[in-house]
C-alpha cells in the first residue's frame, strides 16, 4: 500500500501510476451475489453449466458491473491518504470494459493519478483506474474516476 501524507504529495504525482492494488479473486459466489443484489440475472453470469456449453467465454464471467464495483476496494487497499478524514465517490468520465472477467480469475487495479483539484473543505483527484486480470495482457476494464477527499 503506498502512503500519501498530504495533499502536497499528492499533487507532486500527477501524471503518474501512483500505485497498483493486491490481486483480489472474482470468485462464482460472488458473481451470483451481485446478480441477486443487482436483480441481473443473465445465464452468462450464474449459469455454470450452460455458460460451459453455451456461453463464447468457455465459463460464467462476472458482470462488468461488478468487476467496476471493485474500484473502492481495489483503491483502498492501493493507497491510503493519511490527512483524510473521509472519501466519496464523485463519479466516472470514461468505463471501457475491454475483456471478460471468467469466475475464479484473479484481478487488481493500477492507479495512475490524472488530476487534483482544490474543492472547499478538500480535493477531488481524476484516476485513470486500470483493472488487470492476472495471467492476461488485455485489461478487464478501464476507467476514469473521481473521487473526492475531505
Amino acid at each position: 500500500m503506498r502512503e500519501i501524507q498530504n495533499l502536497a504529495e499528492l499533487k507532486s504525482l500527477i501524471g503518474q501510476e501512483v500505485a497498483t492494488s493486491d490481486w483480489v479473486t472474482v470468485t462464482q459466489e460472488r458473481i451470483n451475489m451481485f446478480a441477486e443484489a443487482t436483480g441481473d440475472l443473465q445465464w452468462i453470469h450464474i449459469d455454470v453449466e450452460r455458460s460451459k456449453r453455451e456461453s463464447p467465454f468457455g465459463g460464467p464471467i462476472a458482470h462488468g458491473f461488478l468487476t467496476l464495483s471493485l474500484l473502492p476496494m481495489l483503491m483502498a487497499n492501493a493507497i491510503h491518504l493519511s490527512d483524510v478524514k473521509m472519501g466519496v465517490n464523485y463519479g466516472l468520465n470514461k468505463v471501457r470494459f475491454t475483456a471478460p472477467v471468467p469466475a475464479g480469475s484473479k484481478v487488481r487495479a493500477k492507479l495512475k493519478l490524472l488530476n487534483v483539484e482544490d474543492i472547499t473543505g478538500g480535493a477531488q483527484m481524476t484516476w485513470e483506474v486500470t483493472i488487470e486480470r492476472e495471467g492476461e495482457d488485455k485489461p478487464a476494464c478501464v476507467a476514469e474516476s473521481i473521487s473526492r477527499r475531505y
